[in-house]
């Protein structure tokens, strides 16, 4: 099987999710009520009315979870809220009921009295990075990252720009929301829990679970088969569901189904991390940066979950592609009443990165020079120039080339003076400020973006992972590892290294759906890792066995194993027992980090790509079409080259849509007003690249990493920031005579550039 068979069976609908399990005669379907006041105390819950209702079989409050806190790095979170709340959707009761119906009854049935806060100024829920700020909320600790000496470079600059820029953030958007499937098993044997989860993080799931409900760990079990999308949403965030469910399993002794409904999972489920950076950036004459300070803040919402580590991945990836030789970047995440924010593609990286890419136009702006020789001119060197604001190396740089060679493959200089000329013509014709709808009115904009992703779990510890393979006398084999499928095909991959080790047929191989009772203690699958851990485990495991049966081939003096038939020659080592199974260990090498001197080498490599965007903006509407995009990319020697193209080509389309349509509104009691496919708009084909190029370059370089691969999941939504930089030069190109920058436009454009932010500059 491999990947178009995979896609195969998700189109015909074959493909098993968790909805998808058959229904025991006995089970519960578990239901949520939520607060629905984003700062408040808890006065009464009155649980009577619904308590009488047939069909329902429980109900169940913070009173009946063993330890009602959770967290994924800090357990700062309730279970189900106690006294307070501190965002709307964040749990108070969970109901089981014999039917959908029935639970959905019981809900409107119970009644949560809840008195909203108000502090002495007036101040309710507190929903913005700059009220934050203002009321001195925080989560964590503040971080920072420092080299050089930024002030005094600051003070000997030719040119200082000062500014801030503001990011939104994204739903996630996942096919299948949050479900959970908790099964009661072993009653006569200490009992034992086992849940079927979509998770990223298996073991996190156990751990949460466990804990709740005052269990060992070797009580539950978590099995992930596959996951209909993840983006990151799934890393921590399935373990609070998963433990609802398994509550309401163990306490009514039934099997107990969670899945949360479209709505109501966007609207209690934590997103990407809206960003508010303030930066100031000095630079000589030619665009070079002498010196950058970022203050840069992060909407982590009401509790920690991954915040920290996002925010630290924002600040190792303010660089981007750049050398700084001075800079001092600090960190703060504000507390805020909506949803936790959590884990999403990049993991804070774009956060950070845009804020550089928009510096970088700014810069050219002031300069009146082109955006792309700004960035060449500041792109990390191979020999000097080449060591990271925290310390790191850049090896392998590839930058330089794959500059050079999407320039040419992409026409990129004569499609940018065709780009300027149109514009100017446009502008010939719309002198008139009453502009006559006959009258074409198009602005284009391109872009020259790049990405340098860092490759590890930033947390050291997670950089570890486990594999169990076992041949059977058929000369068949199975593989269980530490590893999720969420659609990015990761079991095709280590399919393919294990039937590459053994030299048979990938028919042969099957990967086993994910347990932490096969593979314990594992890491979520993120970070853009789990193929380079998974993989790397499962070869180690392979070349085990394939050590063994050689050595067995060699002392029996047949002819070289190589040619011996592979289901004969198990065959005959399982008579001569032979151990044809083993359980191998992965660890990243070659990475450390200090985080009290914020220097070190967090990241094993980088992945590197470039992308041009070419957009058309609709002067009327404000509406952005994306005519062209030209993705180049290093991934070293690819596993699966189909694989890493599809997952190119999503990943860009997902971080366009971040950057221009994908906007989360709020109302001011913290209601999140963009619940809905009615509300929230995610790019459909129509806003995908009307010419879409991907190419790959050729690198065996990369001898860290499994068949000198690199990883694919979240670099290249970074390069959909290509997207916003195109729109801000389009517009800036349209509106300046002399190409430099007017204030209006600097204040206006964020992220997402939307129709209706694209217009009130225009106009």
């Amino acid at each position: 099987m491999d990947i178009l068979d995979l896609a195969y069976t998700h189109v015909t609908g074959e493909s098993e999710f968790i909805d998808d399990r058959l229904k025991f005669a006995n089970e519960v379907v578990v239901e949520l009520v939520y607060s629905h006041v984003a700062r408040g105390i808890i006065k009464n819950i009155d649980l009577a009315p619904a308590s009488k209702l047939e069909g329902v079989v429980g109900l169940y409050t913070y009173k009946d979870v063993a330890h009602n806190a959770w967290g994924a790095v800090i357990a700062d979170q309730p279970i189900l809220a106690e006294k307070e709340v501190n965002y709307v959707g964040e749990p108070i009761v969970v109901i089981a009921a014999e039917s959908v119906e029935i639970a959905k009854r019981a809900k409107k049935l119970i009644k949560v009295d809840i008195d909203e806060i108000v502090e002495a100024d007036g101040t309710k829920s507190i929903l913005d990075i700059d009220t934050a700020i203002s009321k001195k909320y925080f989560l964590g600790t503040p971080q920072k990252i420092e080299t050089g000496d930024v002030d005094a470079a600051l003070k000997n600059s030719p040119n200082v720009l000062q500014g801030n820029f503001e990011n939104g953030g994204q739903e996630h958007f996942y096919f299948e929301t949050h479900a959970t499937i908790a099964y009661l098993k072993d009653s006569d044997d200490g009992g034992l829990l086992e849940l079927h989860s979509s998770s990223q993080h298996p073991t996190e799931v156990q751990h949460v679970v466990a804990h709740a409900l005052g269990l060992k760990q070797h009580q539950v079990v978590c099995v992930v088969k596959r996951m209909g999308g993840g983006f990151g949403g799934k890393e921590a965030q399935a373990s609070h569901y998963a433990a609802m469910a398994a509550l309401a399993c163990y306490k009514s002794k039934r099997p107990a189904r969670l899945i949360l409904g479209r709505d109501d999972d966007m609207k209690i489920t934590g997103k990407r991390h809206a960003f508010k950076s303030f930066y100031e950036v000095g630079f000589d004459n030619d665009g070079k940066i002498q010196a950058l300070k970022v203050q840069m803040y992060a909407n982590g919402g009401a509790y920690l979950d991954l915040s920290g580590a996002i925010l630290q991945r924002a600040l190792f990836h303010i660089d981007n592609a750049y050398y700084i030789a001075n800079a001092r970047i600090d960190g703060f995440i504000a507390r805020t009443n909506i949803a936790p924010n959590t884990a999403f593609r990049g993991f804070g990286g774009p956060q950070g990165v845009v804020v550089i890419e928009n510096i970088i136009e700014d810069i050219a702006s002031k300069l009146a020079k082109a955006p792309l020789e700004i960035r060449k001119i500041n792109l990390y060197g191979i020999k000097d120039r080449n060591t990271t604001i925290y310390g790191q190396t850049v090896k392998n740089n590839m930058l330089h080339s794959l500059f050079e060679k999407i320039e040419k493959s992409s026409d990129f200089q004569r499609r940018f003076a065709e780009v300027c000329e149109h514009n100017k013509k446009v502008k010939d014709r719309n002198k008139n400020k009453d502009r006559n709808r006959n009258v074409e009115y198009k602005i284009k904009g391109i872009s020259l973006t790049p990405i340098k992703f860092g490759i590890s779990f930033t947390a050291i510890f997670l950089n570890q992972g486990s594999a169990l393979i076992n041949v059977y006398t058929d000369g068949s084999v199975q593989v269980s590892t530490g590893a999720t499928e969420m659609g990015q095909s990761v079991y095709t991959k280590i399919r393919k290294v294990v039937s590459d080790v053994f030299e048979i047929d990938h028919s042969f191989v099957k990967v086993m759906p994910t347990s932490t009772e096969k593979n314990p203690n594992t890491s979520p699958t993120a970070a853009s890792s789990g193929a380079d851990i998974n993989c790397s485990a499962a070869y180690n495991a392979a070349l085990m066995i394939k050590e063994r049966l050689s050595e067995f081939a060699l002392n029996t003096k047949k002819q070289n194993y190589q040619q011996i038939n592979f289901a004969q020659l198990v065959k005959d080592a399982y008579f001569a027992r032979i151990n044809l199974s083993a359980q191998a260990y992965y660890k990243t090498p070659e990475i450390h980090f200090d985080p009290q001197t914020a220097k070190g080498q967090p990241f094993l490599y980088y992945t590197q790509g470039v992308a041009v965007s070419e957009v058309e903006i609709d002067g009327y509407t404000g509406n952005t079409k994306i005519l062209r995009a030209d993705i180049l990319m290093d991934l070293g020697q690819s596993i699966n080259e189909k694989i890493d193209r599809g997952q190119i080509a999503g990943a860009y389309i997902q971080g366009a849509g971040w950057v221009t349509m994908e906007e989360l509104r709020y109302s001011d009691k913290g209601v999140l007003l963009t619940h809905s496919p009615t509300t929230y708009k995610i790019p459909n084909i129509q806003d995908t690249p009307r010419i879409f190029n991907i190419d790959l370059i050729f690198n065996d370089q990369n001898d860290v990493n499994i068949y000198k691969s690199k990883a694919v999941g979240e670099p290249p939504f970074l390069l959909g920031i290509s997207v916003w930089t195109a729109i801000k030069w389009g517009l800036l190109n349209f509106l300046s005579e002399d190409n430099k920058l007017k204030p209006k436009l600097d204040q206006k454009l964020k992220i997402p550039a939307t129709s209706e932010d694209i217009l009130n500059i225009l106009y």
